[in-house]
C-alpha cells in the first residue's frame, strides 16, 4: 500500500509486462513442446530469410544481366547491317538504335528499340512509335531506374541546359534540357505526344520502386547531326 494514499502501489498490481511476459512464455514452452511446431517456425524462419535474400539479390542480377546485354549491344550497333536497317526505318524490337550520353549524370547506355519487358532488359528503350533520334517530332525513351543497369536512376537530378547526345549509326544528335523533370500519372500518355520542332523526351518510373507515377525530361535538339 502506498503510505500516503491508501492504493495499492505499481508494485503491487499485475501489469501488462509481467502479462505479457508470462504469455511469451507459454509460447516458448508450448514450440518447444511440439516437434511439428518447430519444424513450421524453422521453416517460416528459411523462408522468411530466402526473401530477404532474393530481395536484395534481384537488383543485382538484373545489372549483371544488362551489363552483359551492353557489352553485345555495342557491338551489333556498329555492324554495317544495323546502319542499314537504321536507315531504312526497320530496326526490330530489341536491337540497338542508339547510344544515349548524359554527361551530368554520367550516363553512356546503348537504347534499342522497343519498351515491352524484355527489351527494356538492355536498360532503355525507343518508343516505337516516334521518331528516330534526329528527325522532326518528338522522339522518346523509356528507361529503368532501379534495375537493369538503372541508367535513368537520378533522371530527376537533371537541370535545363545540361545536354543528352544521341549518337546512332548514322549521327550524332545533341539535345538540351528544356525545363525542370516533372511527374504525371503513369497513365499519361501525352508527354510523348508529337510536337512541331525537334524534341526529346525520356520517362521513367517514379517514386523508385514504383511504377504508380513516370518522371519526364524534356529537351530540345540544339545542334546539327554530325556525321557517323
Amino acid at each position: 500500500m502506498n503510505p500516503t494514499s491508501g492504493k495499492p502501489t505499481t508494485a503491487s498490481r499485475p501489469g501488462r509486462t509481467s502479462r505479457f511476459g508470462d504469455g511469451m512464455g507459454f509460447l516458448l514452452d508450448a514450440v518447444r513442446a511440439r516437434p511439428v511446431a518447430r519444424m513450421m517456425l524453422s521453416g517460416v524462419s528459411v523462408l522468411l530469410a530466402v526473401v530477404g535474400v532474393g530481395m536484395l539479390a534481384y537488383p543485382f542480377a538484373t545489372n549483371l544481366y544488362q551489363g552483359r546485354l551492353q557489352t553485345q549491344l555495342a557491338i551489333e550497333i556498329a555492324k554495317p547491317e544495323i546502319k542499314q536497317a537504321y536507315q531504312a526505318g526497320e530496326i526490330a524490337i530489341g536491337d540497338p538504335l542508339t547510344r544515349i550520353k548524359i554527361p551530368a549524370l554520367d550516363v553512356n547506355t546503348i537504347v534499342v528499340e522497343g519498351t515491352g519487358a524484355s527489351a527494356l532488359r538492355a536498360g532503355a528503350g525507343h518508343y516505337p512509335n516516334t521518331p528516330l533520334p534526329g528527325e522532326e517530332g518528338n522522339v522518346a525513351i523509356a528507361g529503368h531506374r532501379t534495375t537493369y543497369g538503372k541508367p535513368f536512376a537520378d533522371l530527376d537530378q537533371l537541370k535545363p541546359g545540361d545536354e543528352i547526345v544521341l549518337e546512332t549509326p548514322v549521327g550524332k544528335h545533341t539535345y538540351k534540357v528544356s525545363k525542370e523533370p516533372f511527374v504525371v500519372p503513369n497513365t499519361e500518355w501525352s508527354v510523348i505526344s508529337q510536337t512541331p520542332g525537334h524534341t526529346l523526351t525520356l520517362t521513367t518510373c517514379h517514386p523508385k520502386g514504383s511504377a504508380k507515377q513516370r518522371l519526364v525530361v524534356k529537351a530540345e535538339m540544339v545542334a546539327p547531326a554530325v556525321g557517323a
